[in-house]
C-alpha cells in the first residue's frame, strides 16, 4: 500500500453492486484489514440486503437464513454503507462509480435461467424455477406471478437443489408450509393446491445428479408426500459404477445409499407422490386443448465417457409424461453489464482471480473485478462465496498496495450520498432495512413464524415513513 491510498486520511475507497453472500464476503475481507483503511458502499437494485439467502434459500430451510447474522456484522461496521433500492445501470452508471471510488467490485450473482431449448417451452403452464422460488419468497419482482396449482401433475426437469426445493415446496402441507417465512401470497396460493404427482427428471444417472445429501435425503422425509423411485433407475452402468468405485471420499457411496432405500420403499398411501427419474431428457412441451402444457415428451440418454467425463447421449427411446405444471430448474447464467467484457457462453464476465480481464489480451481492466457467480458460474452453495470474497478482496488490496487502482475525482463519500439520493430518493440505507427487518419478525411472532414479509416496495415505504 503506498504512503497515502488506505490511510485514515486518503481511505481506500470501495464500490461493491450486489448485497449477496459474494459482495458481503468480499467487503468482509477488505473491512477486516488493520493496516488499511476501507471504505465500502454496496449497492443493490432491491431494497433488500442479502440477495440469494433472502429469495433463493428455501423457506423451510431457515437454518441456512441464519448466515444473515455474520452480514449483519459486518455491515454494522461504521466504514460500511448500504444503498438499497439503488440500480446501477439506471440510477447510477458505471461512470458515476468511477468517479467517487478506487475500486468496483460485481457481485450480481446469475440473474437469469438457461433454456431447455426444445420447443413448447414458453406454452403456458410452463415457468423457470428461478420465477417459482423467487416468487414464494417474496421477491417484489416476482410477487405477482400467477402459476396454476389446479394442475394434478408437475414435471421438474432438474435434479440439482433448486430442483429439489421446488418439487419439496410442491410437496409440503399448508401446515408445514405456514410455519415458515413463506410470501403469504405463495401461503395462500399452496394451500390451495390440487397437485398430487411430482416428477422430477435428471438428464444423466442418478450418481450424477448435481442435488447434495442432505437435499435428497430430506424428500424421503416429507410428511405428505410418498417417495419413489424405480429399482431400474438406481441400477448403475458400467461408466457409473466405475466412477464410484474410483471416487475419493465416500460422499457418492452415501447418495446411492439414499437413493436405493427409496426405491425399495413401499407407497404408505399419502396423498402426493414424489417420483426420481435419471437418465431423461425432454424434447417437447406438447399443449392441450387450452393451450397450455399438457405432455412433455421425454427421451432415454444412456452416458458415455467424453474427454474423461460422462455425458448423456440420446437414444431412440421415447415417452410421454402427462403433465399440467413444468418447472425448468437446468442451470443459470449471469447477465452483461454495461461498460464491462462478458463470456457469452460461460454466462460470466472474464477475470482472473477477481480481476475483470480484457478477453482478447487477457489485460486487467483496471480498479474493476467481480466475486460469487458472475465470476465462477453458478456452482458451490452459500459457503463457497466466502473463499471466492477472499480471493477477489486478496486481489483489489494488492492492486491498491501497487496503486493500480482508479482516480476518482470525487472520493468524498458525502458527495456520493449527496448524488445518489437525487437520482433515487427512495433508497433503503441499512438502518432503514433494520427496521423493515424488526417489523417482518414482529408480524410473524403473533402467528409462531420467523417473519411475515414486506413484498413491494410500495409496502416497504409505508412502513418506513409510519
Amino acid at each position: 500500500m503506498t504512503s497515502e491510498l488506505g490511510t485514515a486520511d486518503h481511505p481506500l475507497r470501495v464500490a461493491i453492486i450486489g448485497s449477496g453472500p459474494a459482495g458481503f464476503y468480499t467487503a468482509d475481507h477488505l473491512l477486516k484489514q488493520s493496516d488499511v483503511h476501507v471504505q465500502v458502499d454496496m449497492f443493490d437494485r432491491l431494497p433488500t440486503p442479502f440477495g440469494l439467502v433472502r429469495f433463493g434459500v428455501a423457506p423451510d430451510h431457515q437454518k441456512i437464513k441464519n448466515v444473515t447474522r455474520v452480514f449483519d456484522r459486518i455491515a454494522q461496521r461504521e466504514t460500511f454503507r448500504f444503498f438499497g433500492d439503488v440500480q446501477v445501470g439506471k440510477d447510477i452508471s458505471l461512470t458515476d462509480l468511477s468517479q467517487h471510488f478506487h475500486q468496483i467490485c460485481f457481485a450480481t450473482g446469475a440473474e437469469t435461467d438457461r433454456r431447455m431449448g426444445i420447443p413448447g417451452e414458453d406454452l403456458t403452464r410452463s415457468h423457470t424455477a428461478t420465477e417459482f422460488v423467487a416468487w414464494f419468497n417474496g421477491h417484489p419482482d416476482y410477487r405477482d406471478h400467477q402459476f396454476d396449482f389446479s394442475a394434478e401433475r408437475v414435471a421438474v426437469v432438474g435434479v440439482g437443489n433448486v430442483a429439489v426445493d421446488v418439487a419439496r415446496i410442491l410437496c409440503r402441507t399448508p401446515d408445514e408450509l405456514a410455519e415458515t417465512d413463506i410470501a403469504d401470497h405463495a401461503l395462500e396460493a399452496l394451500s390451495q393446491s390440487k397437485v398430487r404427482e411430482v416428477t422430477m427428471l435428471g438428464r444423466r444417472g442418478p450418481l450424477q445428479a448435481a442435488f447434495t445429501n442432505p437435499e435428497v435425503r430430506e424428500l424421503g422425509e416429507l410428511p405428505g408426500a410418498d417417495i419413489h423411485i424405480s429399482p431400474e433407475d438406481v441400477c448403475l452402468d458400467s461408466l457409473s459404477q466405475s466412477e464410484l468405485e474410483n471416487a475419493d471420499d465416500d460422499t457418492l457411496q452415501k447418495k446411492v445409499a439414499i437413493l436405493e432405500n427409496f426405491a425399495q420403499r413401499p407407497r404408505e398411501g399419502k396423498e402426493r407422490l414424489l417420483t426420481l427419474r435419471f437418465l431423461v431428457s425432454p424434447t417437447e412441451l406438447i399443449a392441450g386443448d387450452d393451450g397450455g402444457v399438457r405432455t412433455i415428451r421425454i427421451i432415454s440418454n444412456e452416458l458415455i465417457s467424453d474427454a474423461g467425463k460422462l455425458r448423456p447421449r440420446a437414444t431412440e427411446q421415447t415417452e410421454e409424461l402427462p403433465v399440467d405444471l413444468v418447472f425448468r430448474s437446468v442451470g443459470y447464467r449471469g447477465l452483461p453489464v454495461e461498460g464491462l467484457p462478458f463470456h457469452e457462453s460461460w454466462g460470466v464476465i472474464p477475470n482472473e482471480s477477481g480481476r475483470v480481464t480484457d478477453p482478447q489480451t487477457g489485460r486487467p481492466a483496471r480498479g474493476m473485478y467481480v466475486s460469487g457467480w458472475i465470476k465462477r458460474g453458478p456452482t458451490g452453495v452459500i459457503g463457497t462465496n466466502k473463499k471466492d470474497g477472499t480471493e477477489t478482496g486478496g486481489a483489489m488490496l494488492e492492486d491498491a498496495g501497487s496503486s493500480s487502482v482508479l482516480d476518482p475525482a470525487h472520493p468524498d463519500p458525502s458527495v456520493l450520498d449527496t448524488l445518489v439520493r437525487v437520482r433515487q430518493p427512495h433508497l433503503v440505507n441499512y438502518d432503514d432495512w433494520s427496521r423493515l427487518d424488526a417489523l417482518e419478525q414482529s408480524r410473524g411472532e403473533a402467528d409462531g413464524r420467523p417473519r411475515v414479509k414486506f413484498t413491494s416496495r410500495a409496502e416497504m415505504r409505508a412502513a418506513l415513513t409510519d
